[in-house]
């Protein structure tokens, strides 16, 4: 085989994070990694590139489904690149990311000493796997060149083209409604989105938030500067606005809408950046509740998206540090008969773990470097009546050398990536005898493992919580434990 030739195969099995391994039929067998496929599919591919016999392909064509496949409910299935796993039962779902992180995670934990069938405690299902969602970031752009405004997300495999999502099943019909409005109005009315090449245009991102417990609903319009609208022959940008909120505020919502934010954006960058905000109706802000604790949550802040699914992840992660009484020592307010504990919540976001974690400890840290997370963080804390909480905006590579006080209990939620390498050394040199990993990408997880193992730790238990149900992702919680006996 060799570069651009076209062949056929079966998919014989998925490796993590969703890369199948295509064994193709011929005079030559051999098999090629092809991302976006499901086992026992007949596929046609073309291969991109070979290496000292190791082949990469790109998807064409699925020529027959999986025995295992159903028909997909959702009409954007074919080209929106969100939800991979659409077409598989649920449970079938659950057993495949089990599977790949099985087989990620364990001679990881063989070669540390560890057996993974003596820790692992299954994979936690999400308690709903329909309009789950509780925030969605549409774009603004056509669905082909040079064709009309549409607004949804990225196709399948493409930088520009966005499908218009209106019938997507992983977001409740508010979201639809509001979608199509804001796509009808601005199209009614030709305005332009911006071109990234170009660097022309008006339109950027739309935001929409919604909690699950309170039904609150905010919509961010995220526009470059007006400016730049008028320049166009396009009219004042006031006007233009106020219609739009009027617009919103009379659709038939289920929800609340509860405020209406605009956003300006005039960075060339493709991501959603905040060069000043204008609340056009209402707050900034939606209300959430987790675990009884109360949250504010901004356009802005990282708050975990299925909002069930948190309850069940923070369970577990409270669970793990506290062991099998946690409720009982949540309802005491003590850990293990005392409160004088001091806890690190490192990666902390809007500081969601560490304020279910304070009522039983004598003083927790949170440390983020999103400076408007932590602003959120002292808010959400100060809502919740907890004077026991401090959180530090900052690199936690940085702000471990200015704290003072050593932990006793160590949490950690990484972003993607996972911990810094620089960072790892600093949070094992505290020797606390627990910490608790929260990961949302097993091959980050993975290489830390390592770390942690050769420096006197070891996992002792291991859970899966699927929060993204009919997409490939799963976050993983890993309890690490000093080694007692060790002697350095």
């Amino acid at each position: 085989m060799k570069k651009g030739d076209v062949v056929k195969g079966t998919v014989t099995k998925l490796s993590f994070p969703n890369k199948g391994v295509v064994e193709v039929t011929g005079e030559t067998p051999a098999n090629v990694k092809v991302k976006g496929v499901l086992p026992g599919q007949e596929v046609s591919i073309r291969i991109l590139k070979t290496k000292h016999g190791n082949s990469e392909g790109r998807l064409l064509e699925v020529l027959q489904k999986s025995p295992v496949e159903v028909d997909s409910d959702c009409p954007h299935f074919e080209v929106c690149g969100g939800c991979s796993y659409r077409t598989l039962p649920y449970e079938e779902q659950l057993r495949l990311k089990e599977q790949q992180v099985k087989e990620l995670l364990s001679p990881v934990l063989e070669a540390g000493g560890v057996s993974l069938d003596s820790i692992y405690e299954g994979i936690n299902a999400s308690p709903v796997i329909e309009g789950y969602r509780n925030k969605m970031e549409y774009s603004f752009g056509d669905e082909y060149l040079d064709g009309p405004l549409s607004l949804g997300l990225h196709k399948r495999g493409s930088m520009y083209d966005i499908v218009p999502v209106t019938d997507c099943r992983i977001v409740d019909e508010d979201y639809r409604k509001i979608l199509s409005y804001s796509l009808n109005f601005f199209r009614e009315r030709n305005i332009p989105y911006f071109h990234k090449t170009k660097h022309t245009g008006y339109l950027r991102h739309l935001l929409v938030r919604k909690s699950k417990k309170y039904g609150e609903i905010l919509v961010a319009l995220v526009t470059t500067k007006g400016t730049k609208l008028e320049e166009q022959g396009f009219g004042a940008v006031g006007p233009l606005l106020d219609d739009y909120v009027a617009g919103l505020r009379a659709l038939p919502l289920e929800g609340t809408l509860t405020g209406i934010v605009h956003t300006l954006n005039d960075s060339v960058a493709d991501t959603v950046l905040d060069e000043g905000s204008e609340v056009l109706y209402g707050r900034s802000y939606i209300r959430e509740e987790l675990l009884g604790l109360e949250f504010k949550i901004s356009q802005f802040s990282f708050f975990q998206t299925n909002s069930l699914g948190a309850e069940v992840l923070y369970g577990k992660v409270r669970e793990f540090l506290l062991g099998d009484d946690a409720k009982d020592a949540l309802k005491a307010g003590t850990l293990h008969g005392e409160k004088s504990q001091v806890i690190y919540d490192l990666y902390s976001g809007t500081g969601t773990i560490a304020q279910l974690m304070a009522p039983v400890a004598d003083k927790v840290v949170g440390v983020e470097i999103v400076e408007e997370a932590v602003e959120a963080a002292k808010e959400n804390a100060a809502l919740n009546g907890l004077s026991n909480c401090e959180f530090i905006a900052g690199d936690v590579l940085k702000v471990l050398d200015d704290l003072t006080k050593k932990p006793d209990l160590i949490i950690l939620d990484p972003p993607r990536d996972g911990i810094h390498p620089k960072a790892l050394p600093k949070i094992i040199s505290y020797g606390v005898d627990k910490m608790v990993y929260v990961s949302c990408k097993p091959t980050s997880l993975a290489r830390d493992l390592e770390v942690f193992m050769a420096n006197g730790y070891k996992p002792t238990r291991l859970c899966l919580v699927d929060m993204f149900p009919g997409t490939v992702h799963v976050e993983c919680i890993a309890c690490i434990q000093k080694i007692k006996d060790r002697k350095d």
